[in-house]
């Protein structure tokens, strides 16, 4: 990993969320601190909160089911909102989305609520994303199939989906590029597929970097096709905007 200093540093506890509008060109890190964690990200263009990240576009455009580096993730308008530069994990999912409050009390019990554990109680991934989006001006229309770093599911010939339990370690971690101006959303509740019978999601350390946006021979530009192309969408995008 790049060992320049960070200009911004935070621990997410497990359960936890945060929302923040960072700059293109900057890189923003994830450390999973324990092991086993979860981190469920949504992305939107600061400038145009319209325009948020598509999973459909990301997967076929790249022809993958998960990501991992040096892939890239692509917006509902054709560009680019960040790219994978670094990644010790190797598999990070897609399309299982987030939990609710129905799923955490069905798995969980009802034991963990905020009556009987004040703000240890137990919250779920849809919850805490409607109250970062809330500080945006955003709500559950604007939520959309979320990605889930440091998780990994696969797929066997029938199309069934199993959570892997080994899951990342302790100091695994990815780094993410961003290629546009972007609202960043996260929280660290479980995955929804998490097999765990009790309820101990886990902290992760982000960490913001300066940077500069991808060059003409980057690595996640060439990677796919439909990558360069997106790359020249968004460079012209701020080209007149700037």
């Amino acid at each position: 990993m790049n060992l320049s200093s960070s200009i911004f540093e935070k621990v997410i506890p497990g359960g936890g969320m945060w929302s923040q509008v960072i700059g293109r060109g900057k890189r923003l890190r994830l450390t999973d601190l324990e092991g086993g964690a979860n981190v469920s990200m949504l992305l939107y263009n600061a400038d145009q909160l319209t325009e948020r990240y598509n999973m459909p576009d990301t997967l076929k455009g790249q022809h993958v089911f998960y990501l991992t580096a040096p892939l890239c993730i692509h917006s509902d308008m054709g560009r680019i909102f960040c790219s994978v530069t670094e990644d010790t994990r190797g598999w990070h999912d897609t399309v299982c989305g987030c939990t609710d409050s129905d799923q955490i009390l069905e798995k969980y019990g009802g034991a963990g609520s905020y009556q009987a554990c004040r703000n240890d109680f137990y919250r779920n991934g849809k919850e805490n994303f409607l109250i970062e989006l809330a500080k945006w001006g955003l709500g559950p229309k604007d939520l959309v199939p979320n990605l889930n770093w440091f998780s990994k599911v696969v797929s066997d010939e029938e199309g069934n989906l199993d959570f892997v339990s080994e899951g990342s370690g302790a100091g695994d971690s990815v780094e993410l590029r961003l290629e546009m101006k972007t609202l960043v959303v996260l929280n660290t509740c479980p995955h929804p597929f998490d097999p765990g019978t009790e309820y101990s999601p886990k902290p992760v350390k982000l960490e913001v970097f300066s940077g500069e946006p991808a060059t003409s021979n980057d690595p996640c530009r060439l990677s796919r096709p439909e990558n360069e192309r997106a790359f020249i969408n968004t460079e012209d995008y701020y080209r007149l905007r700037d």
